[in-house]
């Protein structure tokens, strides 16, 4: 299949801010989706020449907002100063929110509907709420159908303890409801069939973790995190899941946390769970005239997969294929690369499958492998083991932060990738001008 590399107009992203990625830390943070997003995207606007009622919409991802957030890009909108009449609504890939967000702007403006367009993505994955069991509804039914005295001891006399255990809504989440595996189950089924081994895996994480120590002693995040303020004055301006001290040694003394006792995913080589946001500024050229608006690089429709679901860490290799075949481009030609670390084994089998002749011509359809990346040009300031992965704002942070890379390291293009639960993957070319 040939891939449409047209589009009306070229597409520019112009500035981006986040918050720092907070690790949960067992209870509700401190911070709901909507102030990470607010705070994302006022620190974006206030050093902008223009005001945001000057936007044509506002599109972000959220994957788990609260029920006082189900648009939340239309309550962003708003916050910001916008006005009444700046539209928005709120997309939902699973992982790849963000990086959807991203590409319904970029599309927009490509074609001519949108010059300006705020989008992003934003999780407080740990404000993730506790459920009510099913027999419990049922039971609260019955009990608000008992009028009498008679019928409500009656109805009390049926309520059982089980009824109150809770179902944590993000493991239901995180759970493919088709194939019945969590996350971490697939990423499981892809160890196995690359063999990837747990040393492996465990170097790989800290070696992201040693990443991101590094690119924050070397401000590599310094003009991307804005600082947020809780209500009691507490102030946090930087990713809190760092781990200076991960060693392999120290890893593999964990025991596996999806598959147990005999899998090989811990909870150290998979991505934390982290409130976050993520806002960046997209543009058509006419926009960035009008206003004297800097390019920080130039963007291009996202590439989408499908893949199993069994093996949904896959679908970075398949749209990455897609991206490149788009632009008649060779893996050769990609400078740096982001690949979302939803688990250690998930990239390491991503790099694998591009470069597995099996893989590449029945998967892909390929006649001859796509090749490897460098260790070297891959998630070079770590990655969501390391900084962590609220699901909605990923796929905004990486596209981002990759175009920070390519304009610190002079270098011409990258692709950023993201695995998407159920089975899908999504790339976007990132290009500087």
């Amino acid at each position: 299949m040939s891939y449409s590399t047209s589009t009306a107009r070229d597409v520019y992203l112009v500035d981006g801010a986040r918050t720092p990625f907070l690790k949960a830390r067992g209870k509700p943070g401190f911070f709901s989706a909507s102030d990470l997003s607010i705070s994302a995207s006022n620190s974006l606007m206030l050093r902008q020449p223009f005001n945001a009622d000057a936007l044509d919409e506002v599109i972000y991802g959220c994957v788990m907002p609260s029920p006082d957030e189900t648009n939340i890009a239309r309550i962003i909108a708003l916050r910001i100063g916008g006005g009444d009449q700046l539209t928005a609504y709120t997309v939902q890939r699973n992982c790849a929110s963000g990086l959807q967000a991203i590409d319904s702007a970029c599309r927009n403006i490509a074609h001519g509907y949108s010059e300006l367009v705020l989008a992003g993505g934003v999780d407080a994955m740990s404000r993730a709420p506790l459920l009510l069991r099913n027999d419990m509804v049922d039971w609260l039914a019955h009990w608000n159908r008992a009028k009498s005295a008679g019928a409500k001891l009656k109805a009390i006399s049926q309520l059982k303890g089980k009824y109150f255990t809770p179902i944590i809504s993000l493991l239901r989440g995180l759970t493919d409801p088709v194939v019945g595996l969590n996350m971490g189950q697939t990423a499981e089924e892809l160890a196995w069939r690359f063999a990837i081994n747990r040393q492996q895996m465990d170097a790989y994480a800290v070696s992201s973790h040693q990443r991101l120590a590094e690119a924050i002693d070397n401000n590599h995040y310094l003009n991307e995190i804005s600082p947020i303020y809780s209500t009691t004055g507490q102030a946090f301006s930087q990713d809190d899941g760092v781990r200076i001290d991960s060693s392999i040694e120290k890893l593999a003394s964990l025991k596996p946390f999806f598959d147990k006792p005999y899998g090989k995913i811990t909870a150290a080589t998979s991505a934390q769970i982290t409130d976050g946001a993520c806002s960046v500024l997209l543009a058509s050229e006419e926009a960035i005239q009008r206003h004297n608006l800097p390019i920080l690089a130039k963007i291009h429709p996202a590439q989408w997969a499908g893949v199993n679901p069994r093996q949904m860490g896959l679908g970075p290799a398949n749209a990455i294929n897609k991206t490149l075949q788009t632009h008649q481009l060779e893996l050769d030609n990609i400078d740096y690369w982001e690949i979302n670390e939803a688990f250690a084994a998930q990239v390491q089998a991503c790099v694998l499958a591009l470069n597995d002749a099996d893989y590449c011509q029945h998967e892909l359809g390929l006649k001859k492998v796509l090749g490897t990346i460098p260790s070297d040009k891959l998630n070079i300031d770590g990655g969501a083991i390391s900084l962590g992965h609220p699901v909605g704002a990923s796929g905004a942070r990486i596209v981002l932060h990759l175009a920070n890379i390519l304009q610190r390291k002079r270098a011409l293009r990258g692709i950023a990738s993201l695995c998407i639960g159920g089975g899908q993957g999504g790339a976007i070319l990132v290009e500087t001008v």
